[in-house]
């Protein structure tokens, strides 16, 4: 099942997964998936199967390892009936394992880019573990839009990483996780954010991709 947000007709799609803990319809996915539609993209959100699984009264199974979620993401490409160009990503752990699949499909010419929202580079606290090894070499062009206090890595932790020169960076002031700044200490607004996030990602998508989303 997917959520769908802007013009069906739209150029573009951004295909979206959701984060390790939190539904494709969660507040924060829900506001980037609004603006991101707002701007004229076709948005898809969908479910991994361990969350899709708490809606229907199951146990609360943890996440699985995110590599293990590869082949699902894959499954969630093949159903998904794309017009025009395809941006795979999604929310921190979706973000990541659309990155372990993308130079695949990106090879068969099935996208054209990779969008993360809120990469979880490392563990809360642990900038001394990366999860970025295969960001070294990554071949797909790819945006992330991080907060400059995430928690799961800040510009200072993400400076002394080796990261793949199609990787690009939109650092959003003050925000969190969920790219979200303090309002009274940043003097920008959850809406500010998410206006800077749907252009910066327009202005990139239509550079990587020749098209206007």
């Amino acid at each position: 099942m997917f959520l769908f947000d802007g013009p069906d007709q739209a150029r573009m799609t951004i295909l979206l997964a959701h984060g390790a803990g939190a539904p494709m319809d969660s507040p924060s996915m829900t506001a980037a998936a609004k603006a991101l539609g707002e701007t004229g993209f076709r948005v898809a959100r969908f479910e991994f199967g361990y969350m899709a699984g708490r809606r229907t009264g199951a146990s609360r199974v943890p996440p699985p390892r995110a590599e293990k979620l590869n082949p699902e993401y894959l499954a969630a490409i093949d159903a998904l009936d794309t017009r025009g160009p395809l941006i795979i990503g999604g929310k921190s752990m979706g973000g990541r394992v659309a990155s372990m699949v993308a130079d695949e499909l990106l090879a068969a010419g099935r996208i054209r880019g990779l969008l993360c929202l809120g990469y979880p580079f490392h563990p809360p606290a642990k900038p001394e573990q990366p999860r970025t090894q295969h960001l070294a070499d990554l071949k797909t062009p790819t945006l992330i839009v991080q907060g400059t206090r995430d928690e799961f890595g800040t510009r200072d932790d993400v400076a002394t990483y080796k990261l793949s020169p199609l990787i690009e960076l939109l650092w959003l002031e003050d925000g969190d996780h969920d790219l979200k700044p303090r309002k009274s200490i940043s003097g920008f607004s959850t809406a500010d954010h998410l206006r800077t996030m749907a252009e910066g990602i327009s202005s990139w998508a239509e550079r990587v991709t020749g098209e206007v989303g």
